[in-house]
């Protein structure tokens, strides 16, 4: 979505590995079990696509930044990318998913750790999921820490935990909400699914590390104002774009088997679309057979289309990344995070699934 020089990706990847490297050390000296825990949660936190470190170094840049007079960049750029894992390790619990990108995720492999030990089903869910919530817990505080340590001035550190502190609340606030409105008969209106969005998504992945960046090269308070506005709806959009992706998109796309969040009968914003339309009958129904199998999920994707959601959601992402490009015009803003917020807006439009 986001080039940043190699030399800065490098910096990340060292900064990511020497955390991960000590927890792993850290681990293995308390015993088997503990090791385990400790190359599972580095795993975790492995081999992602590093968005947020890089929009943390791209807004560091936009804004003058000099990268090789500020060492704490690399720590507080990981840090977001620890920030990143940790959520999604606890999401991937609450969903009840056991793989991530194909391979046991650190539940998977501790509820294959239980059944090499002779467990039954209900030992494997238990452990599994103790050792979810345990290694989420070590990333948000390996994320924590690194902003703590990192060098940099006192009131810059206490500004970006004010930034830690509200992507934390802001997340679990949003994780809830998106959980809550699973549950019961009733369809959340659109405007509480695009909140839940806001929450859980757009502000820890787009808002915050853009913040940072923008504070760690001491721009004002307007200016971060001006890209914490943009950041914000960019990263609607990106959700928007993503439950596209999870509805119609290819395994290319997704990453994953086509119409996954059919299948798992998610309620989002492409859905509480098509209840608002006379078409909601036919796709409520499709939507009720649909994680019975490949068939039935073809026949909700024709009937969400036929609807007219699924050009509605796209509607509603260009949009919001219209009123995003309006806030990037803000004439606080350098030139080059104006470039920056529309790179960003136009990647999340090449997302879109035709």
């Amino acid at each position: 979505m986001i080039r940043i020089p190699d030399a800065a990706q490098r910096e990340i990847d060292d900064a990511l590995e020497l955390a991960l490297g000590r927890l792993r050390a850290r681990s293995a000296a308390l015993g088997e079990s503990a090791a385990a825990l400790g190359v599972a949660t580095a795993a975790a936190a492995t081999g992602g696509k590093k968005l947020r470190p890089a929009l943390v170094v791209a807004a560091f840049e936009s804004f003058g930044g000099n990268i090789t007079h500020t060492p704490g960049l690399w720590r507080v750029a990981a840090a977001f990318e620890l920030l990143h894992a940790g959520f999604v390790v606890h999401d991937d619990l609450i969903d009840g998913d056991v793989e991530r990108r194909g391979v046991p995720n650190v539940m998977g492999a501790f509820r294959e750790r239980a059944r090499a030990r002779g467990g039954d089903d209900a030992d494997a869910t238990t452990l599994g999921a103790a050792a979810a919530v345990l290694a989420g817990d070590l990333l948000l505080f390996e994320a924590t820490r690194l902003i703590a340590t990192a060098p940099v001035p006192a009131p810059q550190r206490a500004a970006l935990f004010v930034l830690l502190d509200d992507a934390l609340l802001v997340s679990a606030a949003g994780e809830l909400a998106d959980v809550e409105q699973s549950v019961g008969d009733d369809l959340p209106p659109t405007s509480s699914l695009l909140r839940t969005a806001r929450d859980k998504t757009a502000f820890y992945s787009f808002q915050a590390p853009l913040a940072a960046g923008a504070l760690l090269a001491n721009a004002s308070e307007d200016q971060r104002a001006a890209l914490e506005a943009a950041g914000s709806e960019i990263g609607i959009a990106f959700q928007l774009a993503d439950d596209l992706i999870g509805t119609f998109g290819s395994r290319a796309q997704a990453g994953r088997e086509p119409g996954a969040d059919l299948r798992a009968s998610k309620r989002t914003p492409l859905i509480s679309l098509a209840a608002e339309t006379e078409w909601w009958p036919q796709v409520a129904s499709a939507l009720a057979l649909a994680p019975t199998g490949p068939i039935a999920i073809r026949d909700a994707q024709r009937e969400l289309a036929a609807s007219g959601a699924r050009e509605r959601a796209v509607e509603l992402i260009e949009s919001t990344l219209r009123s995003a490009r309006g806030r990037a015009a803000d004439a606080s803003l350098p030139r080059d995070a104006v470039v920056l917020l529309a790179t960003l807006a136009a990647a999340v439009e090449e997302r879109i699934p035709r």
